[in-house]
């Protein structure tokens, strides 16, 4: 049964996901890392440690506290820390330009920032500017005259911290959009967000239990991975792997898979087709221990579905999430799969496909995707006229195309504004992707719509190809007759332009309005 926001108590503070475990799991290692190992116990004492310098710095309920970290359990400790005293985590992505720093620093305006020395750089040019900004925490080295080290701040600090009595509607954590379709969105959770997430897909869906290993390609700055890989872990008292390298090198991911045995594996479709891509890749690692993958942050086509089960015997569970969901709404259960598709609706969220005037669409019609849950948020920061656009009373306007097959699966169809209308007719990109990623030759690919001389419509693929084929005007028409043979003729690119790379999110997501013009 899914867990709903008036079964938790009136006033909860989400650090419970983490303090439930102490009294029967407190010596059990919570998390591991390259750097650290740490039981629930030692990262309790430490978040108290954070928490109480926080409060000493001046840190109130309902503050802003800005968080910029690599995958470390430093990140973790200041999350739970942030929130336990009450306060606002913003989680901010680790791989964005100085001025996109600078717009979330300004959109959101904390007075403390906790940053990682490696990251530093990234905020140096900007940080004079931001005049609401007092107290730059590092963790590593400070170079700075006023700034201090992570270890001198929660230094001589009481291991023992009273939480906050919040609301479990008081907001706790802040995430940007990754910008898919451009401007990213301040998003806002709140405490009671967490558990019903967690127990809703990571226990009815994933049957997560104190026995598994969670590791995440996803960072812990987006509600993918940082659900996955360790509010939903930690709900039930199993385990999580923390990587403070870049997943889009997947000797990166794997060396730890090898290391920490994990269970249960993270990823987006781009990361197991670029690990699919590495020679021997069965000889050099050992990925025995683990049981089940999971795949989010774009559709997972059924070819790469496919090719993972043959090489690995593994099974990736598919399916869709957002910010604004916090996690994943429909989703692919471990025994029941139906590769390409993203599932069926979680436990505790009602979803509909619908027409542009909101009227529900018959079975099979490709139509927009809303969603309703207890879990979603309210509105996007400071951004009301998007908000009325996206936050529709109590749904939620997905921005995907999808339809539902007689079985109750879901398909997705692309982003509303990927969707192309070849000769009067609708036509999704992702099926147009599917047939193209088929191809042994094809490791990732991207298709837009592009205007031939006539001004008509017609699919563009943007490929990448797998190592030892040729980007040759053979390989063009290869591709073009393979998907000729597997989708309506309409469908099939009229161009294809061979590419070293795609732009993408740091989470993967492949930035297809980047491609279009």
């Amino acid at each position: 049964m899914p867990l709903r926001a008036d079964e938790l108590p009136l006033h909860y503070n989400c650090v419970d996901i983490l303090e439930r475990n102490l009294a029967e799991r407190g010596a059990k290692d919570a998390l591991f890392s390259k750097q650290r190992t740490l039981t629930f116990a030692q990262v309790s004492a430490e978040v108290n440690q954070v928490g109480n310098a926080l409060r000493a710095a001046g840190v109130r309920e309902g503050e802003y506290v800005g968080l910029l970290s690599l995958d470390l359990p430093e990140w973790v400790t200041s999350f739970f820390g942030i929130v336990k005293i009450g306060g606002i985590a913003i989680g901010m992505n680790a791989m964005l330009k100085p001025y996109e720093y600078e717009y979330i620093l300004r959109d959101a305006r904390p007075r403390v920032l906790i940053v990682h020395e490696k990251l530093l750089a990234g905020i140096e040019e900007i940080r004079d500017g931001l005049e609401f900004l007092e107290v730059v925490i590092v963790i590593g080295a400070a170079e700075r005259a006023g700034d201090t080290t992570y270890a001198a701040f929660i230094e001589g600090q009481s291991e023992e911290c009273v939480a906050a009595p919040s609301h479990r509607d008081d907001f706790c954590s802040l995430n940007y959009s990754s910008g898919t379709t451009g401007e990213p969105k301040g998003i806002l959770h709140a405490h009671k967000d967490y558990p019903i997430t967690a127990h809703n897909w990571g226990v009815d869906v994933m049957a997560l239990t104190e026995a598994d290993r969670t590791f995440a390609g996803a960072k812990l700055f987006f509600t993918f991975g940082l659900g996955g890989n360790l509010i939903f872990p930690w709900y039930v008292g199993a385990s999580v792997v923390l990587l403070d390298g870049t997943p889009r090198v997947p000797s990166n991911v794997l060396e730890l898979v090898d290391r920490f045995k994990p269970t249960i594996l993270y990823n987006a479709p781009t990361g197991y087709a670029a690990t699919m891509a590495m020679v021997d890749l069965k000889a050099t690692y050992d990925l025995s221990s683990l049981r089940l993958c999971v795949s989010a942050g774009e559709a997972l086509p059924a070819p790469i579905w496919q090719q993972w089960k043959e090489l690995t015997g593994l099974t990736i569970i598919d399916g869709i999430g957002s910010t604004e969901a916090f996690h994943i709404f429909i989703s692919n259960w471990p025994d029941d799969v139906r590769p390409g598709s993203s599932g069926k609706p979680v436990p505790g969220f009602e979803v509909r496909i619908v027409d542009e005037e909101m009227n529900d669409l018959p079975q099979g019609e490709v139509g927009n995707l809303i969603v309703k849950g207890e879990a979603t948020a309210l509105s996007y920061l400071h951004q009301c006229a998007r908000s009325r656009e996206t936050f529709l009373g109590e749904w939620l306007f997905t921005g995907d195309k999808y339809r539902v097959d007689e079985d109750g699966y879901y398909w997705h169809a692309g982003r509303s504004d990927d969707m192309l209308k070849v000769g009067g007719i609708w036509t999704s990109p992702v099926e147009v992707e599917s047939a193209l990623i088929s191809h042994p030759a094809v490791q990732e690919c991207a298709v837009v719509a592009k205007r031939d001389k006539s001004d008509l419509v017609k699919p563009k693929a943007f490929v990448l190809l797998n190592p030892g084929y040729d980007g040759d005007e053979q390989m063009q028409v290869d591709l073009v007759s393979h998907c000729v043979e597997k989708l309506s003729a309409y469908k099939r690119p009229r161009w294809i332009e061979f590419v070293t790379e795609l732009p993408k999110t740091a989470t993967g997501k492949i930035q297809r309005f980047k491609l279009r013009g």
